[in-house]
């Protein structure tokens, strides 16, 4: 099944036909392919989420053509250029019109770049921007999703372990350390949805995990949503899926050497450790609930915001 059928959400009308690829020609395809849909449909406005190579080409085709970007999730920052995703959610929010930040700390982070809400009563435009801090839309998502999700997970006392971000995969030496002090926690018990790209070069890598480490093929958004509420914490080098371990109150450890969400880090349910072993070993060997659940992602409201701000 795929997600669109999964998740009760329409199929695209469109298709690029842009498949996988490096960055630059994957991100050129879709700009090209990108501007034909503009320039047949003559939208009123573009919205990009997130900060992938097709939010950056969408927001470049549409500024092109003085068409005004909306960027929902603006304002998040690593402040690690080097990551692709942080080269696309900067520059997706110089061109935006519309910044919908999902945290005060986005709004902040906007400021700081000189980016700030043009408290305009006419129509604002690229240069003078609306800032709006509406909540995060993945909060909604999950509201919505764990309500209509029945899939009963068996598995009991165990961490849900997720590896694909490119700074560890690319990264023979980091990539190697992390299966090693996996590895080494022999005590605990995890269970590992396998990325196809991160199964391929642990395979050409001959790196191999032991037997408590329990992998399995890679799972569908309800599903992955079932093993957050069953597992006891969450070892991860997601973006997406360290929200997703505080919407359920479960600890995370993030092995990458920073987060966009540093508000998870400040409230203590999100513990940075890069691909140190001795870090991540304490950070699992000390695991604890923190006594306070903050509403650090606005109030499940986040779409009925969008909509009503470009209305």
């Amino acid at each position: 099944m795929c997600f669109f059928e999964e998740m009760d959400i329409p199929q695209p009308e469109i298709n690029l036909h842009v498949g996988s690829g490096n960055h630059g020609k994957t991100t050129g395809l879709m700009l090209e392919r990108i501007e034909e849909v503009i320039l047949d449909r003559k939208p009123d406005a573009f919205l990009v989420y997130g900060d992938t190579n097709s939010t950056l080409a969408g927001a470049l085709a549409a500024s092109k053509l003085h068409i005004p970007v909306a960027h929902v999730e603006a304002g998040l920052r690593s402040y690690m250029m080097l990551m692709p995703e942080e080269q696309n959610r900067r520059l997706t929010d110089h061109l935006s019109t519309w910044l919908f930040c999902p945290t005060q700390t986005a709004v902040d982070n906007l400021r700081k770049e000189g980016i700030t809400d043009g408290k305009s009563t006419v129509k604002p435009d690229a240069d003078k921007k609306q800032v709006v801090m509406t909540g995060d839309i993945m909060y909604e998502v999950s509201l919505y999703y764990r309500e209509r999700s029945n899939i009963q997970i068996n598995e009991k006392d165990f961490i849900l372990l997720t590896i694909h971000r490119a700074e560890n995969t690319d990264n023979t030496a980091r990539l190697a350390a992390i299966v090693q002090v996996i590895n080494d926690l022999s005590s605990y018990r995890f269970v590992f949805p396998v990325h196809p790209r991160t199964k391929k070069i642990l395979e050409q890598e001959k790196l191999v995990f032991a037997s408590h480490v329990k992998m399995i093929e890679p799972v569908g958004y309800l599903e992955m949503i079932a093993y957050e509420a069953a597992c006891s914490a969450v070892l991860t080098d997601s973006g997406g899926v360290q929200k997703e371990a505080f919407f359920f109150q479960k600890p995370c450890i993030t092995m990458r050497d920073s987060t966009e969400w540093v508000e998870l880090v400040t409230a203590g349910w999100n513990t940075l450790t890069g691909a140190d072993a001795d870090s991540i070993i304490s950070a699992i060997q000390n695991l604890y609930i923190p006594p306070e659940h903050p509403q650090l992602y606005g109030d499940g409201h986040c779409a009925e915001k969008i909509i009503t701000c470009l209305q």
